[in-house]
């Protein structure tokens, strides 16, 4: 028997690789069943070149837990080790043994795992002792016995094992027994080493056998050795394709389609990348990406690794050169990643315009399911916006798809404004605004369908690309006035708007989430009395600070909107209102009026008095008189706005026609919607 110590450079190392070796402890399953299959491999390619002529059929990596013994055993029947090999892969901590072989046998090594020679020492995350009983396969080989208790002294002696390969028992530690429960160690074994090259055996398969549950005689091997990224896509069907998907994700629908990735230079890289059909909402499940490196599962928390659109697709990844690094920051910054990370972005969207080349039909009909990872992408990715650029789509309300260049061309005629700006109207809720898209669509224009969580984001970032475009919503003005094609008629005065404005605003709903600038147009007789319109640019910025949850722009969030209520002028339903005014209060307003216009004369005159003299240069008694006439004119205008006020409560038309307004809106609802009922069988009898 011999007795050691590690090479360490410090007794204070131990400690520090078995707590923070890994920052998750179940990965030392993961290195340890690795380092079994690494073995297998390496005597398998020991085999083929004829050093070996053992039986390779039967090759598996086997675990077992003992909770009496409060044990985890991994045994393999692979390369094995020799007492001196144990000295120097073992003893010596981080000299790689994978390293030394991949160097020999680099022309036809079978997926070398290891890299970094500290895989092994995980098992003291949560083991208070480690043996390890190997027999080499060298020939005449004896078999050997290591033990460490977490210190840096060993023992190494001569054992007993009948058969070619190793043992390695882990004594699990108080803190860690949750690793003798079989389900958890089920759970781990499927996370990490589902698609390891060598069967890895777990029990025997159960099944149900009068009421309850017995085991068979049959392993119950847990991995996938050959999975379909390891394969040539000829040899692949489109069912095998959506078979492998439903392997990885058991509850999902069928993808829409895949891209197979096979690159051997300037990196190596396998996988295959699933589309899946996404919901219109940014709460998409994330981390569906499997990062793998030699079929050993790395990581499926990709952000960072791949582009940010990209953790929207499902699938697989697989590469040697992705190291099996414990820390994602490292994974991150490592030149290869971003490599690959740059690669997929283009095959990605290389795939896409094949699609669209090759079989638009077919690609104008999964559009639904792609819009939301498409416009992801474009608005995060810039490599990607300028190839998705030309196959993005746009669908206008009558279920039509058009590329931007197509669309440019059919809307130019109709849809450019008196400033050479081309105007994309849009809805982003047909039946809601389906009066303002109607009315859109009597004028000759066409109107896009923009109704999914990123359309505020996309209309942004296309106008700030093409600043002779504009995107306007439906309801955002009424039709006349979408796309300005000529300097505006004759509208009424501030003033005169001023005077007319309390009557509507009196039967304007109270709510703390909007409120209402009355504002009057010339629409015609035969356009609506009344129209609610949402001003563009305020609704565009509360959308973004939705979207945001706060940040710079959540005073935006916190701000009631402002809706703009749309007087006909020329109704005459609305001309109804105005005679019924000059009816009821028209004397009373005249009086006013006329008191106004002698009060804003006399102003006339102060003011001329005043002008270009300092105010100290100003007697008293003309500032006094200024005052006056300036409480005089509040005074006028308050009673003015009382009475008019008062006249449209009173004016059950004038709140008829804003209801009316409100119910096309969507927006009255509840008591008000059953005062309405009431007072329309009121005003119809």
């Amino acid at each position: 028997m011999q007795k050691g110590k590690i090479g360490v450079s410090s007794d204070n190392l131990f400690p520090i690789i078995k707590k923070f070796l890994y920052s998750d402890h179940d990965i030392f399953l993961r290195e340890i069943i690795s380092n079994a299959v690494d073995a297998t491999q390496k005597l398998r390619t020991l085999a083929l070149r004829g050093e070996y002529v053992g039986d390779m059929a039967s090759s598996k990596v086997s675990v077992a837990i003992d909770p009496i013994a409060k044990t985890i055993t991994v045994s393999d029947n692979g390369i094995g080790m020799t007492a001196e090999e144990v000295e120097k892969f073992i003893n010596q901590i981080a000299f790689s043994g994978a390293e030394e072989f991949l160097e020999k046998y680099k022309d036809d090594a079978n997926a070398i795992i290891g890299h970094f020679g500290l895989g092994f020492y995980s098992s003291f995350m949560v083991s208070s002792q480690v043996e390890i009983i190997s027999k080499s396969y060298r020939e005449g080989a004896t078999a050997i016995r290591w033990e460490c208790d977490g210190s840096p002294e060993y023992i190494l002696e001569e054992s007993e094992r009948a058969e070619v390969g190793t043992d390695i028992v882990m004594h699990i530690n108080a803190d860690s027994e949750e690793f003798l429960e079989k389900a958890r160690i089920s759970g781990i074994l499927t996370k990490y080493c589902k698609f390891l090259q060598v069967p890895v055996v777990f029990g025997k398969k159960s099944t149900w056998k009068d009421g309850k549950e017995v085991d068979t005689e049959e392993d119950n091997q847990i991995n996938d050795v050959a999975p379909a990224w390891t394969k040539k896509p000829v040899d692949l069907s489109v069912e095998d394709y959506d078979k492998f998907y439903h392997q990885l994700y058991p509850m999902a629908e069928d993808p829409l389609f895949h891209i197979h990735l096979n690159v051997d230079y300037p990196f190596n890289l396998t996988g295959i990348l699933y589309f899946p059909k996404l919901k219109n909402t940014m709460e998409v499940q994330k981390n569906k990406i499997q990062l793998y490196s030699n079929q050993v599962f790395v990581t499926d928390s990709v952000e960072g690794i791949v582009p940010e659109f990209l953790t929207l697709l499902h699938g697989v990844l697989d590469s040697p050169d992705i190291p099996l690094n414990v820390s994602r920051s490292y994974l991150q910054s490592d030149s290869n990643v971003k490599k690959i990370s740059g690669h997929i972005t283009k095959k990605v969207s290389d795939r896409l315009s094949q699609l669209f080349t090759e079989t638009r039909e077919d690609f104008e009909a999964k559009w639904d399911d792609l819009r939301l990872f498409i416009e992801y992408g474009m608005l995060t990715e810039e490599k990607f916006y300028e190839k998705a650029v030309k196959f993005f789509l746009f669908k206008n309300v009558d279920g039509k798809y058009f590329t931007m260049d197509e669309y440019e061309t059919l809307i130019k005629g109709e849809q450019t404004d008196k400033d050479k700006n081309l105007i994309y109207l849009y809805t982003n809720n047909p039946e809601e605004q389906f009066t303002f898209v109607q009315a859109a669509k009597n004028k000759g224009y066409d109107v896009l369908l923009m109704n999914n969580v990123l359309a505020t984001p996309l209309i942004n970032q296309l106008e700030q690309k093409f600043s002779d475009r504009r995107f306007v919503r439906v309801d955002s003005d009424v039709a006349e006035h979408l796309i300005s094609k000529e300097d505006p008629k004759h509208e009424l005065s501030w003033e005169e708007k001023n005077e007319l404005s309390p009557i509507f605003k009196a039967v304007c709903p109270e709510n703390k989430d909007y409120g209402f600038i009355v504002d009057f147009k010339d629409l015609g007789e035969n356009g609506f009395p009344m129209m609610i319109t949402r001003n563009e640019f305020m609704r565009r910025m509360k959308d973004m600070s939705s979207m945001q949850g706060g940040g710079g722009m959540s005073f935006y969030g916190d701000m009631p909107e402002n809706l703009n209520l749309v007087v006909n002028t020329s109704h005459p339903l609305v001309k109804q209102i105005f005679e019924e005014r000059d009816a009821v209060i028209g004397t009373e307003l005249e009086k006013i009026s006329g008191e106004l216009k002698v009060k804003n004369l006399e102003k006339a005159e102060i003011e001329k008095e005043k002008k270009g003299k300092k105010d100290e240069e100003i007697p008293s008694e003309v500032k006094e008189m200024s005052e006056d006439i300036e409480k005089a004119i509040t005074a006028l205008k308050d009673d003015q706005k009382t009475k008019l006020t008062a006249f449209g409560k009173e004016n059950k038309l004038a709140k008829q026609l804003v209801d009316l307004a409100l119910l096309a809106n969507g927006m009255l609802k509840g008591e008000d919607l059953d005062k309405f009922v009431k007072r329309s069988f009121e005003l119809i009898k």
